[in-house]
């Protein structure tokens, strides 16, 4: 809410008062200042900009940041080095233990295009702690030989992406990355759901089965184990049947009982909707329905009840989605 982000940005405002007394923070209620809402063009609240060099045009949008702690990371990352180079395994090793998730760059040499991405990449994710080096010793320890980004969960490494120039750009890391902060499949809750929209992949597709189903532990291995593949392209959400808190999530995808299990593709910039067309939740019915999805190829899903037999008889036809386009277009 506002008023937690609130309370967060102040008291990141208090640590960076001893650490960098040049930052300022400042808080604005648009509801009074309609002239800067227009001017910056604010459209959701609490929206955070960080001005540079007292310019006013093209401030830098700070977004999905939440905790003070993250808000700091985030205006030193801006302010000064965004990653820490590394020399040594020992320091390598201080990196990847000292919080939960690391994100490591490893390169042959520190001056490419990757590692300016890398870098840049490392602005936006003040959530965990990055540090890239060139020292064959270290990518020697860890046996990596080409440019990677390795993220590391628990001190283990759970992702190698190989970095080639021009091959990446900032979004794919960034999207990439941010779902580390995520479960490979996470479970729909109202906690949850704020982490789930603050990563920014517009893909998600949701499995709706009751979790004490007895084929649920099936059914739930095949979506984790297709899940692995699109890390970073598309967020695998599941979402409990038997939770009434969940209703009005079927009642958006106009889920009945007898469709569970069922699995939905839900793109959050245009709200389209798909569904898998098999029945069964196969690994391999999962890999097809995501693979054409983002090929472009999914057929949009359009929830209707059917066409009345009696739609045409009066002055005012009767419209369900299966016959709107045909008769309004």
């Amino acid at each position: 809410s506002s008023q937690n982000l609130s309370e967060e940005f102040a008291e990141a405002a208090r640590q960076l008062k001893k650490e960098a007394p040049r930052i300022q923070f400042g808080k604005i209620d648009v509801t009074h200042q309609h002239d800067l809402r227009k001017e910056f063009n604010i459209r959701e609240f609490p929206t955070v900009k960080f001005f540079v060099d007292g310019i006013r045009e093209d401030p830098i949008d700070c977004k999905g940041v939440r905790k003070a702690s993250a808000f700091v990371t985030w205006v030193k990352r801006r302010t000064g080095p965004s990653t820490v180079l590394i020399n040594s395994t020992d320091q390598a090793e201080a990196i990847i233990h000292a919080d939960d998730l690391a994100v490591i760059g490893f390169f042959k040499e520190l001056h490419n295009d990757s590692v300016e991405i890398f870098y840049e990449t490392a602005k936006d994710v003040p959530e965990m702690p990055f540090g890239m080096t060139a020292s064959k010793d270290v990518c020697g320890n860890y046996g990596i030989q080409k440019n990677t980004l390795v993220v590391f969960k628990k001190g283990k490494p759970v992702h190698k992406e190989v970095l080639e120039d021009g091959r990446q750009n900032k979004l794919d890391l960034l999207r990439l990355i941010k779902t580390f902060t995520l479960d490979l499949v996470t479970e729909y809750n109202l906690e949850t759901s704020v982490k789930i929209f603050d990563v920014p992949v517009e893909n998600h597709i949701l499995l709706f089965t009751p979790m004490n189903s007895e084929t649920f532990d099936a059914i739930y291995e095949n979506y984790r184990s297709a899940a692995t593949e699109f890390r970073g392209k598309i967020i695998f959400v599941l979402v409990d049947t038997n939770e009434t808190r969940n209703g009005r999530i079927f009642e958006y995808f106009r889920i009945r009982e007898v469709d569970v299990p069922a699995v939905r593709i839900l793109n959050l910039t245009t709200d389209a909707k798909y569904k898998m067309p098999a029945d069964e939740v196969t690994v391999e019915n999962l890999k097809e329905f995501c693979q054409s999805y983002l090929n472009g190829k999914a057929k949009l899903h359009l929830s209707s009840e059917e066409i009345p037999e009696d739609w045409d008889k009066t002055p005012v036809k009767v419209l369900v989605g299966k016959n709107f386009n045909r008769i309004v277009f």
